[in-house]
């Protein structure tokens, strides 16, 4: 192995290790990394002799000493991970930004699918905001990832429930890239209902966290996420935010970072359109309420928006005919069980179970005790007449 190797695993393998001792904010270990690079950092942590500014980080030498940087990578790689750093071709060009503003990038990045991180954060936008969010604003950031990903725009967030999780789905409802920036590790299904989100989101796109295998989602780590998500994208659309949320703080590094802030209007009497109220009357957002909007928004001066097609998929209509007519078998509000589903649409219910199963993991169906029914995605998407299927379910 020649010296130039060498030297590349030793930095990949202490920005594995720093990831899983240190948390993004915290300022001594950034201190000894900027003293003694990453590789020197990592040793001296290891060795528990490195000099720790005002003996902060004396409470990380107990983290140190268990982190095994080797077997992360070698477990993360067996679940089809990797490990993306600064140097590598992937590493998103915005997050350069953040060490400028002194909001630190990352050590490195463990990402999840076969998406290219750094292309599809270049025509990114982030979707975000509340995570108790009204039946106004799921529709809203549906639509609106619809037409993005139409327009060839890859849909960023950060994988919560409620706005989130309605800007995902409406990417991977179209067949489109999505980007899921966790505050937990690339490998934990949180919050645990999105599990099957997570997994289209890998098929098509990039689930990415700067926190190692296995890290647990704590309150912290949201904050400090935020920051790669306004960083990753051209520019931020908060589509409902409380007067304090995550959304706000997203919108607020987004700023800082010179990169356009937008917002959609809601309800007046709405404590959930608050925030998006606040940041157009005082933070000089740019008001938004279709998907030209967002693309006048963040193209280049003088460059040509696309628009999304005239023609917008409506729900199903790409699924395979048995898929369809499993889709069209499920009640609406009263759950029905598998062997009454599969009776209606004319399938074995062994099989019927398995298109079931694909269905929830798109978004369309959910299930309970009672058994499968329509997801309120599906029927709101549906009374709008907006939405589409992915062709290929997985």
């Amino acid at each position: 192995m020649s010296d130039q190797t060498q030297g590349v695993r030793a930095e990949r393998l202490a920005r594995a290790a720093l990831s899983r001792v240190g948390e993004p904010d915290d300022a001594a270990l950034r201190l000894l990394v900027a003293e003694e690079g990453v590789v020197g950092a990592w040793a001296s942590l290891r060795r528990g002799d490195g000099r720790y500014p005002g003996g902060r980080l004396s409470g990380l030498l107990p983290r140190a000493r268990e982190a095994d940087p080797e077997s992360d990578l070698a477990r993360f790689d067996r679940l089809g991970g990797r490990l993306v750093c600064p140097a590598d071709p992937e590493w998103p060009v915005g997050l350069a930004d953040l060490d400028h503003l002194d909001q630190p990038a990352p050590f490195a990045l463990w990402a999840r699918g076969g998406g290219d991180l750094s292309a599809l954060a270049a025509r990114g936008v982030a979707v975000v905001g509340a995570r108790a969010a009204t039946a106004y604003g799921t529709r809203v950031a549906g639509d609106l990832a619809v037409g993005l990903a139409d327009a060839g725009v890859c849909v960023v967030s950060g994988g919560a429930y409620g706005i989130d999780g309605a800007a995902h789905r409406g990417a991977l409802l179209m067949a489109k890239p999505t980007v899921v920036v966790l505050a937990c590790g690339a490998d934990v299904a949180y919050p645990r209902g999105h599990a099957g989100l997570l997994d289209q989101a890998r098929n098509y796109g990039v689930v990415v966290s700067e926190a190692p295998p296995g890290a647990p989602a704590m309150r912290h780590r949201f904050l400090v996420r935020n920051r790669l998500i306004a960083a990753m994208a051209m520019g931020t659309v908060v589509v409902e935010a409380a007067l304090r949320s995550g959304a706000l703080n997203t919108a607020g590094h987004a700023d800082r970072l010179s990169k356009p802030v937008m917002a959609v209007p809601g309800p007046v009497t709405s404590a959930l359109s608050r925030g998006c109220h606040v940041l157009l009357r005082e933070r000089n957002a740019v008001l938004v309420t279709s998907v030209e909007h967002i693309l006048e928004t963040v193209r280049p001066l003088g460059s040509v928006v696309p628009a999304p097609s005239r023609a917008v998929p409506r729900l199903g209509d790409g699924l395979p005919p048995e898929l369809r007519r499993l889709l069209d078998a499920v009640p609406v509000e009263t759950p029905l069980a598998t062997v009454r589903i599969a009776v209606a649409a004319g399938i074995e219910p062994r099989r019927a179970t398995g298109g079931l199963a694909q269905l929830v993991g798109l978004g369309l169906v959910v299930r309970d005790d009672a058994g499968w029914r329509l997801s309120s995605a599906y029927r709101l998407c549906s009374a709008s007449g907006q939405g589409a299927t992915r062709p290929r379910p997985s």
